[in-house]
């Protein structure tokens, strides 16, 4: 065995699981400790700066320059009793993560003498250097100036000894240099949306927002292996590798018993989670070796998808004290299942509706008719728009590989909705419904919750499943930001109800009946998305035929996907309901090809390096000793009779020098590839360049190299192989 892959092995040999001690509490006592949360702050204000700031919460009022000084002030003390020394804002960039700059509470006063100090200007706005952030040429490059400004929606938390407060990011000019800033604009428009059309149903409604549940898909692998693979350091998967013999078709890893080491991991991140109030409840091996899941309650949107970010920091951070690196790369390891983070997605009502669950009367059910038949019309007319949401480098590895759901977007209700649909396009009657028309409806929509519970099957194969009280989005990619894929879905559902509550308005106004106008305009949208629906298998090739035939579309990579960012219609839908203007988005369109180009070129040094610098030198090493062999029998047995003798080794040095020289000359190929597109000006350009003349080589080459694999002596193979990574508990 190599030097490196020898001394990981002794590393791995040596771990025992590190239990934390057991918190002498339960988790309702200890669960959200760490967090500013509404309950903590109406212990620590006034009465009047509490219905300030919960109102800032909850309606997204301002908070006066008065009250946020009164609000700093609780928020420092609270922070400082939690062993808090520094506060920083806590963002999102356009680089996919985080981002944070931590300041000290202090102020010298004089000689010697300081004092804890945080004002409300502190709180609500601060100006990070804003130079090295992905701008998208929104900025020069001697233009550094950004602005932080404090979300009061999402509670601030303290980890470690900082005080973190969530906050968007904004330019100089004011455009949106976060994930964050579209995101709370879509959540706004979508409620506002919703709750107008919730007046045809419900004259209490006076708020509705939007909820996540997002379910966390990861890989825990040995922190002495992965740090013997360069690929999975600087990439975050494996780009070379044998496949096993033993993956993951006997399925005894799904829900099996969890390991001991992982569950001691496991344990440790939960724990730190709650105490950050991340309401993480499920835990259990996914289908892959070393792969796992871990999911919340559903929570407001906005505040979920900080948890989301927050908790895949402190599961790197944590994992690192066991021993292990958590792989969030949606495919890490080729021939086994990769990680996907699915978006469970719905409505909720002030009145604590769940505007996606049917209720239990035939008026409930008309309102759950209206907000599931709109979003299937919302996804049919902006297909292209949330495939682009989802798209990047690592998920276009994962999408289409028969494990995940395929590029092509569609929408899966199950049979028995299908049913129904079909049913409601037919039997609407033009003219004026007679009573008995009306009964048969209300009596056909009444039986919605029965007929759901005979359709409980889910279609795992769907980008855009219904599960009978939620959409699941199943296509986000497990390393993403949910803001990117919740701020697409949240437009586009809110320019659909409004464009629904228009023509519905319209309708009455024309002398129709309040029910009759929206069965109506149902009718119409039934027809006119219908053929997004698809309840089969959406991995076969005759999905990809019969989608071709619907004029569906099929972007199978980044740069295709993301060009409908320069479509008009995109533009006129976010600048219309003042979500991204037409600068900001023209500026993430380039920021997303440029991240793509950058993930690749990173991709394809690694590949040279690796099959250069480690791969062809042990092979070499093997074939000298393999050359050594069949000269000794030569030299003992004679020419013809030692030849004979070493058939075997003669074989294995022709088809080491094959491979060799073959993977020698594809890796040159691929980096004159690479030299074209890198000179390339134009970014667009550039990234189809790499995506179809680049990329393209990288399986070519892995087939060399993984071949040689399995021929070099397992003793002078430089890497840990995936058999070691995958099954090393």
């Amino acid at each position: 065995m190599s030097t490196s892959r020898a001394k990981a092995f002794e590393e791995v040999l040596d771990r025992e699981p590190k239990f934390m001690e057991e918190p002498k509490r339960r988790v309702s006592e200890y669960f959200g400790e760490f967090t500013f949360h509404l309950d903590k702050m109406r212990e620590c204000l006034t009465e009047e700066a509490y219905k300030v700031v919960k109102s800032a919460v909850e309606h997204g009022t301002p908070v006066d320059r008065t009250h946020a000084d009164q609000i700093a002030t609780a928020m420092k003390d609270w922070a400082i009793s939690q062993g808090a020394t520094h506060y920083t804002h806590w963002f999102q960039p356009l680089t996919g993560s985080t981002a944070e700059k931590h300041d000290g509470f202090f102020k010298p006063i004089g000689p010697g003498k300081a004092i804890e100090r945080f004002e409300g200007d502190l709180l609500v706005q601060q100006e990070p250097d804003a130079s090295s952030f992905p701008h998208g040429g929104i900025r020069n490059t001697f233009e550094a100036r950004g602005y932080t400004a404090w979300d009061p929606t999402s509670p601030a938390f303290v980890i470690g000894k900082t005080l973190c407060i969530p906050t968007v990011f904004i330019s100089y000019t004011g455009e949106a240099l976060d994930y964050k800033m579209p995101l709370l604009k879509a959540l706004q428009a979508v409620g506002n949306a919703a709750k107008d059309v919730c007046q045809y149903f419900d004259k209490n409604v006076t708020n509705v927002k939007p909820t996540l549940g997002w379910e966390q898909e990861y890989f825990l692998i040995d922190s002495a292996l992965f740090n013997a693979r360069p690929d999975l350091v600087l990439t975050g998967r494996a780009v070379f590798g044998h496949a096993p013999a033993k993956g993951q078709q006997l399925d005894d890893h799904y829900f099996g018993s969890i390991p001991e080491r992982a569950t001691a991991f496991m344990k440790e991140f939960e724990y730190e989670s709650h105490l950050l109030g991340i309401p993480v409840t499920t835990r259990h091996n996914e289908v892959a070796p070393n792969q796992f899941e871990c999911a919340p309650m559903f929570e407001e949107v906005n505040v979920a998808n900080d948890h989301n970010l927050l908790l895949m920091d402190v599961m790197e951070k944590v994992a690192r004290k066991h021993n292990f690196r958590v792989l969030l790369h949606e495919k890490p390891f080729a021939g086994i299942n990769g990680s996907g983070k699915h978006n469970n997605w719905s409505l909720g009502t002030n009145t604590g509706v769940n505007l996606l669950q049917p209720g239990k009367n035939p008026k409930s059910n008309m309102q759950f008719l209206t907000f599931f038949i709109n979003t299937i019309k919302a996804i049919h007319d902006n297909a292209d728009l949330l495939r682009a949401s989802i798209a990047s480098a690592s998920n276009d590895h994962r999408l289409g590989a028969n494990e995940a759901p395929p590029a092509i977007i569609s929408v899966f209700i199950g049979t028995q909705l299908t049913k129904m649909l079909d049913d409601l396009e037919k039997n609407i009657k033009a003219g004026k419904m007679t009573p008995e028309d009306k009964t048969e409806l209300k009596l056909s929509i009444g039986k919605i919750p029965e007929l759901l519970l005979d359709n409980t099957d889910r279609n795992r194969t769907s980008p855009f499943a219904f599960t009978g009280n939620k959409f699941e989005f199943r296509a986000v990619g497990s390393s993403a930001n949910c803001a990117q894929a919740m701020t697409v879905l949240n437009t586009i559902v809110a320019n659909q109800l409004i464009e629904f509550k228009k023509h519905v308005d319209t309708q009455i106004a024309q002398g129709e009946k309040k029910d009759e106008a929206i069965l109506r305009e149902l009718q119409v949208l039934i027809k006119e998305s219908k053929k997004i629906r698809f309840e089969g298998n959406g991995y076969s090739e005759e999905w990809v035929k019969e989608a071709a035939k619907r004029g569906l579309s099929n972007l199978k990579d980044t740069p295709r996907a993301l060009d409908v960012w320069t479509q008009k219609a995109t533009k006129k839908l976010f600048n219309g309901l003042d979500i991204l203007n037409e600068v900001e988005i023209e500026a993430r369109h380039e920021i997303e090809l440029e991240n793509y180009i950058l993930k690749l070129q990173i991709e394809g040094r690694v590949i040279g390096d690796l099959a250069v610098n480690h791969i062809i030198p042990a092979a070499i090493e093997y074939q000298n000793v393999l050359l050594e062999n069949v000269e000794g029998l030569i030299s003992v047995l004679g020419e013809k009779e030692g030849r004979k003798a070493a058939t075997m080794q003669i074989n294995n040095i022709k088809a080491i020098s094959r491979h060799v020289n073959e993977l020698n000359d594809l890796v040159k190929q691929m980096i004159e590839e690479r030299k074209k597109a890198r000179d390339m000006e134009n970014t667009r350009d550039k990234a189809y360049a790499y995506c179809d003349n680049v990329k393209t080589m990288f399986d070519d080459i892995r087939y060399h190299a993984d071949k040689l694999e399995i021929m070099v002596d397992d003793d002078m193979w430089p890497l840990p192989k995936l058999r070691e990574l995958l099954f090393t508990k």
